[in-house]
């Protein structure tokens, strides 16, 4: 078994053939979801090498248990503790690398209709060849002349590509949310408890939405100071009041007979954590009583032990990263890539209501194809592609400028920390204040816009 494995591995990294698990027991695989994880691991590899250059604390292990590792650096020429490895500008350069790798790739895939061409070859398989490819546009970036004016200039074509993402990022919650109520709602014909379901969850979402609101007017706010944390914490959750009413208003109900509360209960509680989260990143305040400086309006872990802001900030990074993983993968399948357009308020004949519905394949039965002694594959692009190859990797195009410009605390890069990752920088405060108000003009958008043309969401 294990020569037939080994065949089967070769094959997928120096040839067309997909990669697959040497495991026989292992569920069966498609070709278009094996090759959008490889890339996906691609993605997390670089992305967790960032995380590394942006850590004292992972410096500070390497340098003092790896042996050699002084005269290892001055063989590279990384400068002193392979200081030139570190901090922003070594992410910076790395991270142009994934970008220019990715880039490249959503040029070459232009206009690929089938996976029958040499092209689509590339894009499925040499995963060896492209690996070595990855490291070596990584490396490049080392080597840039003129890097002070690089590196000022990489910054906003980053930011630039940082906002795209977010944007995406928004557009797909609006898809997700939509698509959840669309779901379930079609099994309320055939079965009562989808009914049941969608209120529970319903209650649930407004649940959590009142109770961050609360939780976050008791301990962002301040008698004598935050008056930003007042106001917006007032804006955001009157503007999530008013799309919950608009999206059961009559006008709205005519043209879209499916929308309901629990869309307006997902965006709630998104803008709620966008909101927590914008708070948190907030430089803090501070005000006199007692004749001494007191810290006011901050998260209440703040025990002042080291120990919990790691466990917190490594929970968050999880989760960002986590959540930019989802995005550059979902974001890339028909569904989700048609809704980005404009979201269409049609239900597909044969909708099953399915409590997982977002798993839910896209396409239809394909032979199985046996991997010597290992995982079965279906090849379902024999007949034509299923997602734009080009769109995928323009999405982890963005999604890499994406993770440079958070790993390095957007414009205040210069003294960041991966450790520090949720603290206090003003720019990290509006942009996620901002996203908060993209989110819902993005929810608000598609309840009106088939009012606004109603022809042209007519069947």
């Amino acid at each position: 078994m294990c020569a037939p494995c080994c065949l089967s591995q070769l094959a997928c990294c120096c040839g067309s053939a997909a990669c697959s698990l040497c495991c026989g027991c292992c569920p069966k695989i498609k070709q278009s979801t094996s090759t959008r994880f490889m890339y996906a691991l691609f993605f997390m590899l670089v992305t967790v090498t960032c995380v590394i250059m942006m850590s004292p604390t992972v410096e500070t292990a390497m340098r003092e248990n790896i042996p050699f590792y002084t005269k290892m650096c001055e063989k590279l020429n990384a400068g002193e503790n392979c200081s030139t490895l570190v901090g922003y500008s070594a992410v910076y350069k790395v991270c142009f690398g994934m970008a220019c790798f990715f880039f490249f790739f959503s040029v070459f895939t232009i206009r690929v209709r089938t996976s029958t061409g040499c092209r689509a070859a590339v894009h499925n398989g040499f995963w060896f060849f492209k690996f070595v490819a990855l490291l070596a546009c990584c490396a490049g970036g080392f080597f840039l002349p003129n890097q002070e004016k690089f590196l000022e200039v990489w910054r906003y074509v980053g930011a630039f590509g940082g906002f795209l993402f977010i944007i995406i990022q928004l557009m797909l919650l609006v898809q997700f949310a939509h698509r959840w109520n669309q779901n379930w709602s079609s099994g309320v014909k055939y079965n009562k408890i989808w009914y049941a379901a969608l209120a529970l969850v319903t209650l649930v979402l407004f649940s959590v939405a009142v109770g961050a609101l609360v939780f976050m007017i008791m301990f962002y706010t301040d008698p004598e100071a935050c008056f930003l944390n007042k106001l917006f914490l007032g804006v955001n959750g009157g503007l999530c009041f008013v799309v919950s009413l608009l999206a059961i208003s009559p006008c709205i109900q005519t043209f879209q007979p499916t929308s309901g509360l629990l869309q307006s209960a997902i965006i709630s509680v998104y803008v709620m954590y966008l909101t927590f989260s914008a708070l948190a990143s907030k430089p803090v305040e501070m005000v006199e009583r007692n004749g001494k400086n007191v810290t006011v309006c901050v998260f209440p872990y703040k025990s002042g032990l080291q120990s919990d802001t790691n466990i917190v900030t490594g929970v968050g990074t999880a989760i960002l990263f986590g959540c930019i993983l989802y995005s550059c993968l979902i974001s890339t399948t028909k569904r989700s890539s048609t809704a980005l357009q404009v979201y269409r308020n049609d239900m597909p004949e044969n909708e099953r209501a399915r409590c997982c519905f977002c798993c839910v394949d896209d396409t239809e039965d394909y032979d199985d194809e046996k991997t010597a002694g290992g995982q079965n594959v279906k090849y379902d692009e024999r007949d034509g592609t299923i997602y734009s190859y080009c769109y995928f990797h323009f999405v982890f195009f963005l999604g890499s400028l994406y993770v440079m410009m958070t790993v390095t605390n957007w414009f205040h890069y210069e003294n960041a920390k991966i450790e520090r990752l949720l603290e206090g920088s003003w720019s990290v405060f509006w942009i996620k204040m901002a996203s908060c108000w993209v989110c819902l003009f993005l929810y608000m958008w598609t309840l009106v816009v088939p009012m606004l043309f109603p022809k042209r969401f007519q069947a």
